[in-house]
């Protein structure tokens, strides 16, 4: 096993997750199998119970591990699904350090955290690298680990020094240390400045790790001399110094290290050479342009509570994304704090209740993504209201499907009360419900997690039709609430349509609105499977009707019919036609990606 390490150093928030997946990207590209490892030197034992505004979203992979953001990069980069053992914090390893003594693994010995929690680090990595992600079977060739934070974080030293101790464990050859830096441009003098990361590295080396690799971020790339003066003060070769630019879209950066010869670096460093490949990279590089030359904008908006922090809904944009481009659209989403809809801002503050309601107003698709606390729940209800009565395409993730069964109860049934019982315990109308293996005592990691399979009872439903009519689809899930199955009857009397349930057919997955252009609910998180290559069903939907063409993508035949009266359409990149994939109809099985998009 070969392992590449990435820290970072200067600031945070540099970009090690991209750096680290499109080394990832780099190396599977020449035909090696890569797995990957993030560290996250807090306390906690997962990132289950943190706030969004505190590390950005909570990612969930298959087995149910609440995992941090990165690991998301990470799958969708190389197309892999890790294990919450693919990220390591300071409470999983105290959590077994400690288990371990009070069984008397130790033999008496006294607990220190050198040997004891530094050996234990290097063991569960050892242990994790070997675990195949990619399907295939036996331990892939390169371990990609990034330690989060920044050289000389408090909180990080027992993993530095364990990383240090690991690589002499696994020796010359085997380990491969990139680290990325800051090379900041002072706008006074317009100089790139060397100084920031030479500490950086001076810091690094002085507790004991060498990097092997620069990888230095700045708007613009290394000027020769800057790479000299690098080279010299920081003890590493001029020919592994390269630069991350900052570049239209995230998906730049992997052909930026290609162009750069950093995978010939990596496999220098790695013994590597004799097995490696030219990299292959033609459809990433036709994604990446691809996404550069989108015009014709899709307007969604995001009705959310963490507005204020897009990173707080990641993978819903790297989803709305995928299926955008799909589409062929460039992606504009509107933030709308569900917050600045209700009422009560319409009395405090009219401004920033005009602005919302102007926003949602004005997009062409509405989207409600997961969340908890009341926070804002009342204007997420008006934004689903918006959207069912004036036929605006609509997407409820999780709390988003779980107000939009709330909003039809109170105005299609005239349960005025009607409400979830996270938000009002003593409704009379309780729509939605804890569900009853829950725990009210404990937070982390009780959840209904990971991945489970939802069943289609309504075989013509446009959920249905989206999954390409599968009998069932296996999708993750977080949520503590459902939907209170004593309501289900009488909500589909009145025309709401419960399209997929679980394998007890007691619990509600999707719901949808059959006089609806799109008006579709989902229980489970869609935006944590979707892919480069493959976007997410539900969310091609959204985008699809948004544009005018979801019937194109649920009726594949009538829409191959169109294209061979009409031959396929030539999309233009830097002024050469390139020719599109055949239709709208195949984007679930061939689509072009990007991670570039536009915000306001």
């Amino acid at each position: 096993m070969k392992y590449v390490l990435v820290t970072g150093g200067v600031v945070s928030g540099l970009g090690k997750g991209v750096t680290a997946s499109s080394i990832g990207v780099l190396l599977k590209a020449c035909g090696l199998r890569v797995t990957s490892i993030k560290i996250d030197p807090y306390l906690n034992t997962d990132a289950g119970t943190m706030s969004p505004f505190e590390h950005g979203e909570v990612f969930v992979l298959d087995d149910g591990g609440e995992v941090d953001l990165d690991l998301g990069n990470y799958e969708r980069f190389l197309d892999i699904k890790l294990t919450r053992d693919n990220n390591i914090t300071t409470g999983k390893i105290y959590q077994h350090v400690i288990a371990k003594e009070r069984k008397g693994d130790y033999l008496g010995k006294t607990v220190q955290v050198v040997p004891h929690v530094t050996d234990a680090i290097q063991d569960w990595i050892e242990r994790v690298a070997v675990i195949p992600v990619d399907g295939e079977e036996g331990p892939a060739d390169v371990c990609v680990i990034e330690l989060g934070g920044t050289i000389g974080d408090i909180e990080s030293a027992p993993f530095i020094e364990a990383l240090g101790q690991f690589s002499y464990r696994v020796g010359p050859g085997n380990f491969c240390l990139v680290h990325v830096s800051l090379v900041p441009v002072l706008n006074v003098v317009g100089e790139q400045k060397t100084k920031p990361t030479q500490h950086s590295v001076k810091g690094l080396r002085g507790l004991g790790l060498t990097p092997d690799i620069l990888a230095c971020r700045s708007t613009k790339p290394l000027e020769d001399n800057v790479k000299e003066k690098l080279a010299q003060f920081c003890h590493v070769p001029l020919q592994y110094i390269f630069t991350l630019y900052d570049v239209p879209n995230i998906w730049h950066i992997p052909l930026l290290l290609k162009d750069q010869k950093a995978h010939l670096a990596i496999s220098k460093v790695l013994n590597l050479a004799s097995i490696l490949n030219e990299p292959s990279l033609g459809e990433w590089t036709s994604r990446a342009e691809l996404c550069d030359n989108l015009h014709v904008p899709v307007r969604i908006a995001v009705v959310g509570k963490y507005t204020g922090l897009s990173d707080a809904y990641l993978s819903v944009l790297k989803a709305l994304l995928h299926a955008s481009v799909a589409c062929r659209k460039k992606l504009v989403v509107d933030w709308v704090p569900a917050c600045d809809l209700e009422k009560e801002t319409e009395k405090e503050n009219p401004d920033a209740y005009k602005a919302a309601w102007k926003l949602l107003k004005g997009v062409d698709g509405v989207l409600v993504p997961g969340g908890f606390g009341d926070r804002g729940v009342e204007g997420k209800i008006l934004a689903a209201k918006y959207a069912r009565e004036n036929k605006i395409p609509f997407l409820g993730i999780c709390l988003g499907m779980q107000i939009a069964v709330i909003e039809f109860a109170r105005s299609v049934l005239s349960l005025h009360d009607a409400n979830s019982t996270e938000f009002t315990p003593e409704t009379k109308h309780p729509c939605i419900i804890f569900m009853p293996e829950g725990s009210r005592t404990h937070m982390g990691g009780t959840m209904r997690l990971g991945s489970r399979k939802s069943f289609f009872n309504v075989k013509d439903s446009k959920s249905a039709k989206l999954y390409g009519n599968k009998s069932f689809v296996d999708e993750r899930h977080r949520h503590r609430y459902e939907v209170n199955p004593d309501m289900v009857e009488r909500l589909e009397k009145a025309g709401l349509s419960f399209a997929a349930k679980d394998e007890t057919g007691k619990r509600m997955e999707i719901i949808e609105l059959p006089n609806h252009p799109f008006f579709i609910g989902a229980q489970f998180h869609p935006e944590f499977k979707s892919r480069p290559g493959k976007a997410s069903p539900l969310f091609l939907g959204l985008i699809a009707a948004s544009c005018g063409e979801l019937d194109t993508v649920l009726n594949p035949a009538s829409a191959h019919q169109h294209l061979i009266s009409n031959g396929p359409k030539n999309v233009y990149v830097n002024g050469t036609p390139k020719k599109s994939p055949n239709s709208l109809a195949d984007v679930r099985y061939n689509n072009g990606y990007c991670n570039g998009l536009y915000t306001r």
